[in-house]
């Protein structure tokens, strides 16, 4: 079917991968003849592409797709995505919805689109979960100056508190061929970096007999890719090999993201994470050990059930010790049909903020500390944009937020500059070195 003159708008919910995916989803379409719109214009088609990870996810996605309605009533609404996989039948209560798309019928819509008739019911297609078997490239373009590689999918680890493998399957992958192939795509669009994703990347070859380090030293031989950034990896996977490769690479960013989810032993196996805190700091450890100056970030969860106000104190210490640049802190959120509903114990959100809020405040301690230990050094910034105050702003290879004098022409340029302060923001102000 020929779509040419209609509008498509793109909404994307959550993580990195989705927004991956959506870019490339939305570039299909392009090649079906859509032009693509903002989300806030009127459109004849509206793609949203939702999350299920916490009740807010669900709620913004459910908002999503009640604005794209107001926007143009008439047109043709498709929502895909983790929530659509898990909770179809939820969103076809939602008046005007027209397709449901799950984790693998989203790569394949313009089967389903037609001739964009608004539908009484909406009609539904999804796979159930031993279904999901197929892999599917993606990486995002024509959004930011770094694309998002999508280099694995699913999950086998069935966490206490996760949805993610029941949305989106067991854990699969493109070959090491495959996703290099797809990275000389996103250097061919312009890009200078890219960053790596999926639900758990550092599992990368359970499904074609590779591993991680095999793929991490194809792509550093990708020719103009300048930066290659990992995304989160599992402190389990993340091996020695994998250090030593950063800290000899030119290409890997000294850049690491590590789920922790909580800093108590007792909450750990709580949750079925397949690792304990002595492991983890030890990651830290050999991290700092071979790159002083990398970036470390965790992620954490506060006041799942189970976690007493005496397992939260051990969580908030253990990370106070830790030599790490920042906290992504969650409020623990329930999920159905998961294990954690099972454990006693369960925690106020009153509390779960209070206790989220801490992990905020701990984090932005950790952050101004790291960006201390880096004052007068001098870095490369891949410039992203103009900020609100006529900065340019864009990224050290450690993960800086970096504001220098603007200069024109440089979005999507990398060079050198020299860290001397802070900005009204909390960032780093830099001066440029020529």
């Amino acid at each position: 079917m020929d779509y040419t003159g209609k509008k498509a708008a793109f909404q994307t919910l959550g993580c990195k991968l989705n927004f991956s995916e959506t870019s490339s989803i939305a570039a299909s379409l392009t090649e079906a003849g859509f032009t693509r719109v903002g989300f806030e214009e009127k459109a004849d088609l509206y793609v949203i592409n939702t999350c299920s990870v916490t009740n807010a996810g669900e709620k913004s996605s459910r908002n999503a797709i009640r604005r794209a309605l107001r926007l143009n009533p008439e047109a043709f609404v498709v929502v895909i995505g983790c929530y659509a996989q898990l909770s179809a039948s939820e969103i076809s209560h939602i008046e005007g919805v027209d397709l449901i798309l799950g984790s693998q019928e989203k790569f394949r819509i313009h089967s389903w689109l037609g001739r964009m008739e608004k539908k009484a019911i909406p009609e539904i297609h999804t796979t159930r979960l031993p279904g999901i078997r197929e892999y599917y490239p993606a990486f995002s373009r024509g959004d930011r100056t770094r694309s998002f590689l999508k280099i694995q999918d699913g999950c086998d680890y069935f966490c206490t508190f996760c949805t993610i493998p029941y949305a989106r399957g067991r854990s699969r992958n493109g070959t090491v061929r495959s996703v290099t192939e797809e990275a000389l795509k996103a250097v061919d669009c312009g890009f200078k970096e890219i960053v790596l994703t999926g639900v758990n990347i550092g599992d990368f070859g359970r499904s074609t007999g590779e591993n991680f380090t095999d793929l991490l030293g194809a792509l550093e031989k990708v020719p103009g890719l300048h930066r290659l950034r990992m995304g989160s990896v599992e402190p389990n996977l993340l091996t020695d090999e994998i250090i030593a490769m950063t800290a000899a690479s030119r290409v890997i960013m000294p850049h690491f993201h590590m789920p922790l989810q909580a800093g108590s032993d007792s909450v750990l196996k709580l949750m079925r994470r397949k690792y304990n805190t002595e492991l983890f700091a030890s990651r830290v450890a050999k991290i700092r050990e071979m790159l002083p100056a990398a970036f470390v970030g965790v992620d954490v969860i506060a006041g799942t059930n189970g976690e007493s106000p005496e397992f939260f104190r051990e969580s908030y210490d253990f990370l106070n010790r830790l030599e790490i640049s920042q906290l992504h802190a969650f409020p623990y959120s329930e999920r159905s049909g998961t294990k954690a509903l099972e454990i006693p114990g369960k925690v106020p959100v009153s509390e779960r903020k209070t206790r989220t809020q801490q992990y905020i405040n701990l984090s932005e301690k950790k952050l101004h500390s790291f960006y201390e230990k880096n004052l007068g050094s001098t870095e490369y910034v891949l410039f992203e944009e103009k900020n609100n105050r006529g900065y340019l702003s864009g990224f050290t290879g450690n993960y800086i937020r970096t504001e220098v004098p603007f200069r024109p022409g440089m979005i999507n340029e990398l060079e050198e500059v020299r860290l001397t302060g802070f900005s009204p923001d909390g960032n780093m102000l830099g001066e440029w070195t020529h």
